[in-house]
């Protein structure tokens, strides 16, 4: 299973947010530790009626600003920019995922991405080109929520998550610490900050358009839209996770319809 990763200065975050994050950690690990993953294809969602509503939310933003920006941006822009916009964004995520392939104990993949990190960083420009693709040094993800999961934390609820989309009361917490606890958010001057932030939702904006026709599907043409995102995000995060997962089960070129 391919996974994503950080690079040595990763320890240089200021105590005060180290502290911070830790702090968030223990808080969701004890709101969530008597939390089992359920088994695929079961589906633990208490807190549906709110989550249709988020879900009608995100749908209606998606209609009304989402899918015409990120359409205008696949359309104007040339494929090569907007992909070394992706190859950049991606690179700027690199640190945070070698953290959590640590946090893992997957020290192989820690080395990995960080081999990727660094090639891209130099002989890629930045992270705009992609030659450690090219020297099979794809890259193999990992996020603070598969770090929960690897320390016995079950998924919790289903959730739908304003904004983002398909999660779980794990993975909300991991989406928490991995933003707060990113290095590179934390090390990069003004205005290189705001530079990396705007290559990430150029990145997304990236994603929603070339995959527009499968997000489309699912957002628009279901029966129930809501069922069948909460369905495909279920069984894909459990695919990615090494769960077992139903013989139907499906894994979504998209993985997460709103690309959080």
């Amino acid at each position: 299973m391919e996974h994503r990763s950080l690079p040595p200065d990763f320890p240089s975050l200021s105590s005060r947010f180290r502290r911070g994050a830790a702090g968030l950690v223990l808080a969701g690990m004890t709101v969530l530790a008597g939390c089992a993953a359920p088994p695929a294809p079961d589906v633990n969602d208490p807190y549906e009626a709110a989550n249709r509503r988020t879900h009608e939310f995100n749908r209606s933003l998606d209609r009304a600003l989402v899918r015409p920006a990120a359409t205008a941006y696949v359309t104007v822009l040339p494929a090569p920019v907007t992909q070394g916009v992706s190859n950049f964004a991606g690179n700027l995520g690199l640190p945070s995922t070698v953290a959590n392939a640590l946090l893992q104990a997957r020290f192989a993949d820690a080395a990995h991405n960080t081999s990727r990190f660094l090639v891209n960083s130099t002989i890629g420009i930045g992270g705009l080109f992609d030659p450690a693709g090219a020297m099979g040094l794809t890259e193999r993800e990992a996020d603070f929520g598969g770090t929960l999961h690897a320390w016995g934390m079950g998924e919790g609820a289903y959730l739908e998550l304003p904004f983002i989309g398909p999660s779980t009361e794990r993975d909300a917490l991991g989406l928490v610490v991995d933003t707060l606890a990113d290095p590179l958010d934390h090390m990069l001057p003004k205005p290189e900050r705001y530079y990396a932030k705007a290559a990430k939702i150029g990145s997304k904006l990236g994603d929603r358009g070339r995959y527009a026709d499968t997000v489309d599907s699912i957002l628009y043409e279901s029966a129930d839209s809501y069922a069948q995102a909460r369905l495909l995000y279920l069984q894909n995060r459990r695919y990615e996770l090494g769960q077992e997962v139903s013989d139907d089960a499906f894994v979504d070129p998209y993985e997460d319809i709103y690309a959080d």
